[in-house]
C-alpha cells in the first residue's frame, strides 16, 4: 500500500544510536509501527537506514521523516546537498517528510522553504514541514509552502494552545515530540492514579491525552520491546473519560524539557 496520510503514532529516534537503534527500529516495524522519525542532528540516519533495510517491511508501507541540520538551513545549495546525503544514509530515494529542524537563519527562511519545495518537485520528499516553530513562524512558513506538520515538544505538562491553533490554521498537524515529558509523566501521581484505575500503563495515559485531540500525532521514543508494545497499544485504547482528562488538564503546563540556546522565543 502507499501511505497518503502520516500515521498518528510513530517511533522517535532522538538519542537512539548504534546497535540500540539497529535493534529497536526493526522490532518496532515488526510490531506494526509505520512511522519513523529521525534527523541529521541525531547522528543516526545511517543506523536508521540500516535498520529499515533489515526489516521485513516494504518501503512504501513506511512513513519516514528526517530534518535538515542547522548548517544547511539558509543555504539552498546546502539544503539540496545535505538532503541527498540523508537519503544515502537512509538507503532510500525519498523521505516522506522533510522538516526544518529549528527556526534559525530566519532572514532566509523563505529561501530555505523554496529549496525544500524544489526537492519535493524532484521527488526527494513527498511532504514538507517545520519543527520547533512558534505560532508566528509557522504562519509565516505556511505562506511560502504547504506544510504537513509543525513538530514541537508537547505533553500534559506543557501547554501549546497558541502553536496548535496556528498549526491547524495553516492546514497542518501538530506532531508531539517528548510526549512523556522525558519520563516525568511516568512518575506523576495523577498519571499513575489514572493508569491504575484503568489497568493501563502511565505512558499509555500520557499518550492517550494527546491522541484524544484532533490534529495531533505523537512520536514517543522507546528502546525496549515492552515499551514499544505499550506505546503502540495506546492507539487502540478507549478515549480518556471526562474526569480523567480533566485531571491531566489540571497539571502544570509550563514544564518544558527541551530548550537549547538556539531555540526561539517560545509562545
Amino acid at each position: 500500500m502507499t501511505i497518503e496520510t502520516m500515521p498518528r503514532l510513530g517511533l522517535g529516534t532522538w538519542e537512539l544510536t548504534g546497535e540500540d537503534c539497529r535493534r529497536t527500529v526493526p522490532q518496532a516495524l515488526e510490531m506494526g509501527y509505520r512511522h519513523v522519525d529521525t534527523a541529521q542532528m541525531y547522528g543516526n540516519e545511517a543506523d536508521v537506514g540500516r535498520a529499515i533495510a533489515s526489516a521485513s517491511v516494504d518501503r512504501d508501507e513506511l512513513w519516514l521523516t528526517t530534518k535538515l541540520g542547522l548548517d544547511a538551513i539558509g543555504d539552498p545549495d546546502e539544503v539540496a546537498r545535505s538532503t541527498e546525503q540523508s537519503l544515502r544514509d537512509l538507503r532510500t530515494d525519498h523521505v516522506d517528510m522533510l522538516l526544518i529542524h529549528w527556526p534559525v537563519e530566519l532572514d532566509r527562511l523563505e529561501d530555505t522553504l523554496e529549496a525544500m519545495a524544489s526537492l519535493r518537485d524532484r521527488g526527494l520528499t513527498r511532504h514538507l514541514g517545520v519543527s520547533n516553530f512558534t505560532a508566528e513562524l509557522v504562519t509565516r512558513a505556511s505562506r511560502a509552502v504547504d506544510l504537513t506538520t509543525n513538530q514541537v515538544e508537547y505533553h500534559a505538562m506543557l501547554g501549546q494552545d497558541k502553536v496548535k491553533a496556528a498549526t491547524v490554521e495553516a492546514g497542518a498537524v501538530l506532531t508531539a515530540y517528548s510526549p512523556l515529558a522525558r519520563g516525568a509523566l511516568l512518575q506523576h501521581p495523577v498519571v499513575v492514579n489514572v493508569a491504575g484505575a484503568r489497568s493501563a500503563e502511565p505512558a499509555q495515559i500520557a499518550l492517550r491525552w494527546l491522541l484524544d485531540q484532533d490534529d495531533v500525532a505523537v512520536i514517543p521514543k522507546a528502546s525496549g520491546p515492552d515499551h514499544l508494545r505499550s506505546n503502540l497499544a495506546a492507539l487502540d485504547m478507549a478515549p480518556l473519560s471526562t474526569n480523567d482528562r480533566a485531571a491531566l488538564d489540571d497539571l502544570p503546563k509550563d514544564r518544558r524539557q527541551v530548550d537549547p540556546p538556539f531555540a526561539p522565543d517560545w509562545d
